[in-house]
């Protein structure tokens, strides 16, 4: 797209370079860095710029040297893309500190997935609450939704995750019990939005008859955020304002990868909603953390440019009860910052102390 924009813009096709290192015509360059970053350098254009698109460059061994030896000429505007969790290595940034913007991807949002609905005409006369239904089952990777068929569409997402866990996790991470990470990645992608620790997780797996250590679990939780299928929330205090160590929340990067890998399990509505507002959060301006206060717990903290909004999510609030529960973390937050109670309850916009109440299906909409 952006190739196409620049065409349309005037730049010649010759100041076009573009390469896609899973085509297997690329392969003998593949092994060979020099190789690589001299038949790029052929077809530089002369005297005037030349933008360089090289698609999975972590396929080329030291691929790190060939983005560095292109990044230093001044006629040069580089652009590369990967899928893989070695874009984000220690290597990489020790050549290209400071000299780099990196752009991570997420599967569509909702506006996104109900913008692609009402394009090709397929549910789009649904209600809002039952594309947010479909959007949680199905998830927002494109090609999912493309395929129409949901057990094609399922086999699709199974796919995608057996090639992150073998790829970018095991053969790129070296991890050998392969059985145990698996079993690991099912626990997490079945608790989102509950805090966990390391020695939960091991204890637990040890209770089911897999005993796995605290070191090789923190190296799979490492290992899964690296390839960005598990995204960590750290928690912070409220009143202390500082981060805790310890205990954190994980998320999945798509619902509809989650239900692939655990089948049509009973789903708790309430963790998936929080999960669907924290990758929205991820979206949106500033850093997202869980917070504390005193003994209750605040889903999300989000701190952009000094000021904090603090987020509370519910499924619904319509028995009193429910909804005091809810309210009480942000009562408790002292100050005057934004502080939110987002639902799917269908009732109108309301306010309580300060508290704005919202719809979440519209909020996730408000962009």
């Amino acid at each position: 797209m952006f190739r196409d924009e620049l065409l349309l813009d005037g730049v010649a096709p010759r100041q076009i370079v573009a390469l896609n290192l899973e085509d297997p015509a690329h392969a003998p360059l593949l092994a060979d860095h020099s190789a690589l970053y001299e038949y790029i350098c052929r077809q530089l254009s002369q005297g005037e710029r030349t933008y360089v698109f090289i698609d999975e460059i972590q396929r080329a061994d030291q691929f790190e040297r060939v983005i560095d030896g292109l990044f230093i000429k001044d006629s040069v505007d580089l652009y590369v893309t990967g899928s893989s969790s070695r874009l984000t290595s220690g290597s990489l940034a020790t050549l290209l500190t400071g000299r780099y913007v990196a752009l991570q991807l997420l599967p569509y949002s909702f506006a996104e997935f109900v913008g692609a609905q009402r394009l090709t005409g397929d549910q789009s006369r649904w209600p809002l609450l039952d594309l947010y239904s479909a959007y949680t089952s199905q998830g927002g990777f494109p090609y999912a939704l493309a395929i129409g068929d949901e057990n094609d569409a399922d086999q699709y997402l199974r796919s995608i995750m057996d090639t992150v866990l073998l790829h970018d996790v095991v053969a790129v991470q070296g991890v050998r019990e392969v059985a145990k990470l698996r079993r690991v990645t099912e626990f997490l992608f079945g608790n989102i939005g509950n805090l966990t620790s390391i020695k939960r997780i091991s204890d637990t797996m040890t209770s089911l008859g897999s005993p796995v250590t605290r070191r090789t679990v923190e190296s799979f939780v490492e290992a899964l955020a690296s390839a960005f299928l598990l995204y960590p929330a750290r928690r912070w205090d409220v009143r202390g304002r500082r981060l805790l160590e310890g205990s954190e929340k994980h998320f999945v990067v798509d619902t509809g990868l989650r239900r692939a890998l655990l089948g049509n399990r009973p789903v708790d509505t309430g963790h998936v909603l929080e999960n669907t507002v924290y990758l929205e959060l991820l979206r949106r301006p500033g850093r997202v953390y869980v917070g504390k206060i005193g003994t209750q717990e605040v889903d999300f903290v989000v701190e952009d440019q000094g000021v904090n909004t603090f987020i509370q999510v519910a499924a619904s609030v319509a028995e009193p009860a429910t909804l005091n529960r809810e309210l009480a973390p942000l009562r408790a937050i002292p100050g005057y910052e934004p502080r939110l109670l987002l639902t799917l309850d269908r009732e109108p916009n309301q306010s309580y102390d300060g508290i704005q109440r919202r719809s979440v299906i519209n909020w996730l909409l408000d962009r």
